[in-house]
């Protein structure tokens, strides 16, 4: 437990000196992360004897996230496109190597990671540069939103483990996770709805419908973690990975993140769209 707090502290401030850094330092962080994250979706699935396009989704990794570092959508969508054909094609030009399944596994494996954590950049350098005043000084919007996305999806994460180890009694999902319980699930919906409506009164923003996208949040974080689960149950692992003591890989440090920040992203957007009609 003592590994996985400092770990913890750790990683946090090195994540917050990388967020509010933004710009280059940020995309290189993000794009190290996607492929790191399919380093690890990639070996877990070679654990069970299925290998995967391993070059080909690590150029797609990084096609994607540089595309996405341009905030281009439409070179991002080329880059990913061209990504996926390419991988499904292998099925015809390796067919005595590289089966049908194997071919699908690296697709939804390029989806999974690449689509997902491309959306940290999108989140943090929006397409409307606005800035804002904070308790902190003036910060970005894209900043102030990427925060609310991941101190949400570690509010779910803290109050769901606090809640279920003091009270769980009733399982969630067995099958896929058996420490999850729906009294910690409750816990986590509540503790989240309160977290980010204290956030949105700190920016005086409006506090019932932020509240509701901390519920939208916490649901999110449980499903990303649960997908995650799932994928290690059926590889046949415990962890993605070891890059973080305590923690696991990035897939298990980062699997409620990666749905909380697509969908944080779009509500930024579409508020943003509000906005400027």
């Amino acid at each position: 437990m003592l590994t996985r707090i400092l770990s913890g502290i750790v990683g946090i401030a090195l994540a917050a000196a990388v967020i509010q850094t933004g710009g280059a330092v940020f995309c290189a962080a993000a794009i190290v992360l996607m492929m790191i994250g399919w380093h690890e979706y990639a070996k877990a699935f070679a654990h069970m004897g299925q290998p995967l396009a391993y070059v080909s989704g690590m150029a797609a990794m990084l096609l994607m996230g540089g595309a996405a570092c341009t905030a281009q959508v439409d070179l991002f969508c080329a880059a990913a496109l061209s990504a996926i054909l390419w991988v499904l094609s292998l099925a015809v030009f390796r067919h005595r190597s590289f089966s049908v399944p194997q071919a699908a596994l690296s697709v939804a494996g390029i989806v999974y990671v690449g689509f997902t954590l491309a959306h940290l950049i999108f989140l943090r350098m929006p397409f409307f540069p606005w800035s804002m005043d904070t308790p902190l000084g003036k910060m970005e919007m894209g900043c102030v939103w990427l925060w609310v996305a991941l101190i949400g999806t570690w509010a779910s994460d803290t109050f769901a483990y606090f809640t279920g180890i003091t009270w769980g009694r009733h399982r969630l999902c067995e099958a896929i996770s058996p420490k999850k319980s729906i009294e910690g699930f409750v816990g986590g919906l509540v503790g989240t709805a309160a977290t980010v409506a204290a956030l949105g009164a700190v920016l005086s923003w409006p506090t019932l419908p932020m509240a509701a996208l901390g519920v939208a949040i916490a649901l999110l974080a449980t499903v990303g973690d649960l997908v995650e689960s799932a994928i290690k149950r059926y590889t046949g692992i415990k962890d993605s990975g070891v890059l973080i003591p305590g923690h696991g890989g990035v897939l298990d440090r980062f699997d409620s993140v990666m749905f909380v920040v697509p969908f944080v992203h779009y509500v930024s957007w579409f508020i943003s769209l509000l906005l400027i009609n």
